[in-house]
């Protein structure tokens, strides 16, 4: 892949409380964002933890690239549902692991035709969802530790 192909995106998180960290999405201006790891009250948490924003990345991937597939011919979903159980567990070294992610998604399918393309779509759809097959495949991840 040429560099003129690749594509950066800036990404930060800034400390706000103990393990919660406020999200900075670049241009996308969001005003309430936060990542939350303190595991102990899930009820009083500020935001998602990395593993369920990694589901929901997981399944918000999928659903556009299975919407866009069927875009494609024309067709429009005006409900869809999609869920994401995340498995979460120790790997063989004692370290908690996302282990799994499980995926059902339930579009409205209203016509025959619609059928027709969504099983054609069944076939090709997870190919182009990016986030889903870069985790598949691994991603490299180069941490430095700056201080």
């Amino acid at each position: 892949m040429s560099d003129s192909e690749k594509k950066q995106i800036q990404v930060g998180l800034k400390l706000e409380d103990q393990m919660i960290f406020k999200c900075d999405l670049g241009e996308i201006k969001v005003e309430d964002c936060y990542i939350d790891e303190t595991h102990d009250k899930e009820a009083e948490m500020w935001g998602p933890n990395p593993s369920r924003m990694l589901g929901t990345a997981i399944i918000g991937c999928l659903s556009a690239s299975f919407i866009f597939c069927l875009k494609k011919k024309e067709f429009t979903v005006k409900d869809l549902d999609a869920k994401a159980e995340v498995t979460v567990g120790r790997n063989e070294k004692g370290f908690w692991r996302v282990l799994n992610i499980d995926v059902v998604i339930k579009p409205k399918i209203d016509t025959p035709e619609m059928r027709k393309r969504a099983d054609r779509c069944r076939k090709m759809f997870e190919d182009y969802c990016i986030v889903t097959q870069a985790v598949r495949e691994g991603i490299n991840v180069d941490v430095t530790l700056d201080y």
